[in-house]
């Protein structure tokens, strides 16, 4: 019997060559589906108007279909058309910190669709700092859903590369913007008009926009949602953004003692750390060459640090260690956003199961996993 025939792979096309950023542009105004470049992380971008093609963006991710999308645009004259009303303070968080990291939860225009929200009256939006990214959107004609480009609940994807190892048979294209400066996703912020409800901190911290806006008021946070009901916003999950291999949350002051009790339980086991800024002192018991460590920042810039998380914790990933200890890096400005991943990195396979449910189809209301021939087929 011959083996079945393997699935095509999405196109690799450079960001450097209007060609293909023209052929980018097709296929996504055509229902196709692809990997874009932004300044957080790569988007699995789909025309957000489009419900055919963004019920294959949830279906390429398994991403269950109470999860709502962030909707990218390429300019702020673009906001009325997903966002139904702006009130002052939302203008001017736009104006102050867009094209950006920030995403505001705003009340939906009706003629966004369901599957993009989740079924909720609000939409999530922003519009990206990475020069490629807004000049897709504005040539497609349309704004463009775009959750991170990878299997849902695992590491985001910092690099075209990531999106091609673990969706290029699932997707049309990745578009090759380089790597991302920030490396974290946006900054999720619902705007009522008593302040400001933080949803997932990010890209922009809460002292810049208290520094930027100095009267507004913060609301407590929402408590933790339902693993069924529709989410607020991304990045609600207790589990996401996780490694195959377990990982671990550790205060540096515990990481030596932890160490060595690894090390006494599996003298040969295979160890990766992931470090603040400088591995932990450990005693010359350990064996070292067993310890596979990254460092996100040995000068101390929880920017730098931000930028390498997602890449340092695949590199550790890939390096088949049974565990990964995630050192707790200063929680404050942008460490908020890199303690909320790792949290909830450590999650996976503790609290709860993955959650495996595909998105129903917009025309038929049935979950399948069927979708339209892709476009690198024809």
């Amino acid at each position: 019997m011959s083996d079945p025939t393997p699935a095509p792979r999405a196109l690799l096309l450079d960001g450097n060559s209007p060609a293909d950023v023209r052929r980018a542009v097709q296929i996504l105004q055509q229902g196709g589906i692809g990997g874009l470049p932004t300044e957080t992380v790569y988007g699995l971008a789909a025309d957000a108007f489009q419900p055919q093609a963004v019920a294959r963006v949830f279906e390429a991710k398994q991403r269950p279909a109470f999860d709502p999308l962030i909707v990218h645009l390429p300019d702020l004259a673009w906001l009325p058309r997903v966002a139904r009303q702006v009130s002052p303070l939302a203008r001017q968080l736009a104006e102050r910190f867009w094209p950006g990291p920030l995403t505001l939860v705003l009340p939906r225009q009706a003629t966004v669709p369901d599957l993009v929200t989740s079924g909720l009256e609000s939409v999530a939006v922003r519009i990206p700092a990475h020069r490629l990214a807004r000049e897709v959107i504005a040539q497609v004609g349309s704004p463009l859903a775009a959750p991170s480009a990878n299997p849902f609940g695992r590491i985001s994807p910092t690099t075209a590369q990531h999106v091609c190892d673990q969706l290029a048979d699932r997707i049309d294209f990745v578009l090759e913007g380089g790597p991302c400066t920030v490396g974290v996703e946006s900054t999720i912020v619902q705007v009522e008009p008593e302040g400001l409800r933080l949803l997932r901190p990010g890209g922009v911290t809460v002292e810049e926009i208290t520094a930027a806006f100095p009267q507004v008021t913060w609301l407590p946070g929402l408590p933790t949602p339902s693993q069924t009901a529709p989410q607020v916003s991304p990045g609600q999950l207790t589990q996401h953004y996780a490694p195959q291999t377990p990982l671990e949350l550790v205060a540096w002051s515990d990481l030596p003692a932890r160490i060595q009790a690894w090390h006494a339980a599996r003298p040969t086991g295979r160890l990766g750390l992931l470090c603040w800024k400088e591995p932990p002192p450990i005693g010359p018991t350990s064996p070292h060459r067993h310890i596979f460590t990254h460092i996100l920042s040995r000068e101390g810039d929880l920017r730098v640090a931000a930028s390498r998380l997602f890449a340092s914790l695949r590199a550790l990933d890939a390096s088949q260690t049974e565990v990964i200890l995630a050192e707790e890096v200063p929680d404050m400005g942008l460490g908020r956003a890199i303690n909320d991943r790792l949290r909830r990195a450590s999650a996976r396979g503790r609290d709860e199961p993955a959650l495996q449910v595909a998105p129903q189809s917009p025309a038929t209301g049935e979950t399948s996993s069927n979708h339209p021939k892709k476009l690198s087929e024809t």
